[in-house]
């Protein structure tokens, strides 16, 4: 097991960050951690990297306790904060040469981190003189130097553009191979094309667990529906195996059913019944982001 919780718990004065939080990561598995501003996920990244105790409750990194076998579990870790301290005075080279000796990481592996994170165009200067993001891919790069076997990263995409997110996401899915990454993120659509698993927290307090394939598998089928002309709710009430429905926008519905069958054959139905054409007739999938609110009431 890569990273195990159990009953942990922390607290900012009377302010309860984490409470109770339990769950496990296997080797090799891609795991992002969600949650709303606040909800306690950078406090449990400094728990499970060492930087803060946790007030009740264990975990372990690779078997190495954080508490009790701190400098272990450094070594397991490579970790991206969501602040990224860097020394902008130093050069690329020299910033990774000084953590490699902090790590005894061989020197060769300094070329291998600046290439495999896309460095290379910009290694020959100082990090104060880079964009925010290649100031990142100098963090991640400094999180891969003693070729960890979990990562933990916060917000590893922030400051980067479409271009440099494609690049750093495949980055990470290639380290994911042989390594367990648990990230933080508010991209929605970097978990989606990232992750196997989704942890969403909320207030201190696990709310979902799940693959993400299970966590998109429809419960309910939404279904958006344009008439040519207006119509009541009470009339849209009618429509057989409707959960809740939503006017839009003038025309325009969105119907909730819970069913696993196809229900645009009776919305149809419903239409020709009452005299209405659909001018539109489509069936939604939930995305993460939705389902993200649904889940945190956000």
């Amino acid at each position: 097991m890569s990273i195990e919780v159990s009953n942990i718990s922390k607290s900012y004065g009377t302010q309860k960050a984490l409470d109770n939080i339990s769950f496990k990561v296997e080797k090799g598995e891609i795991v992002g951690f969600l949650g709303p501003n606040g909800a306690g996920k950078s406090t449990l990244m400094k728990i499970l990297t060492t930087y803060l105790t946790a007030d009740e409750g264990t975990a372990a990194v690779n078997g190495h306790d954080v508490s009790g076998d701190q400098k272990a579990v450094q070594q397991s870790v490579g970790y991206l904060p969501e602040h990224n301290p860097l020394y902008l005075d130093l050069y690329i080279r020299e910033y990774l040469a000084f953590n490699a000796e902090v790590y005894k990481t061989p020197k060769k592996r300094i070329d291998e981190v600046i290439e495999l994170t896309g460095l290379t165009p910009e290694s020959h200067k100082k990090i104060g003189q880079l964009s925010k993001g290649y100031r990142q891919r100098v963090g991640l790069a400094n999180a891969l130097l003693h070729n960890p076997d979990v990562l933990i990263l916060d917000e590893p995409t922030t400051g980067l553009d479409p271009n440099q997110l494609v690049e750093i996401r495949n980055v990470i899915r290639n380290v994911g191979k042989d390594k367990t990454v648990f990230l933080s993120t508010h991209i929605m659509q970097e978990v989606e094309a990232i992750c196997d698993r989704v942890i969403i927290i909320d207030h201190g307090k696990i709310v979902t667990d799940k693959k993400l394939t299970n966590l998109k598998e429809q419960k309910e089928q939404i279904i958006e529906v344009e008439f040519d002309f207006k119509v009541e709710a009470q009339l849209i009430a009618t429509i057989p195996g409707l959960v809740s429905y939503k006017n839009i926008h003038d025309m325009t519905w969105e119907l909730v059913f819970a069913a696993a069958d196809d229900m645009r054959p009776a919305v149809f139905d419903f239409a020709s019944a009452n005299g209405l054409r659909t001018l539109q007739l489509n069936q939604k999938n939930k995305n993460l982001e939705s389902i993200f609110r649904d889940v945190t009431g956000k």
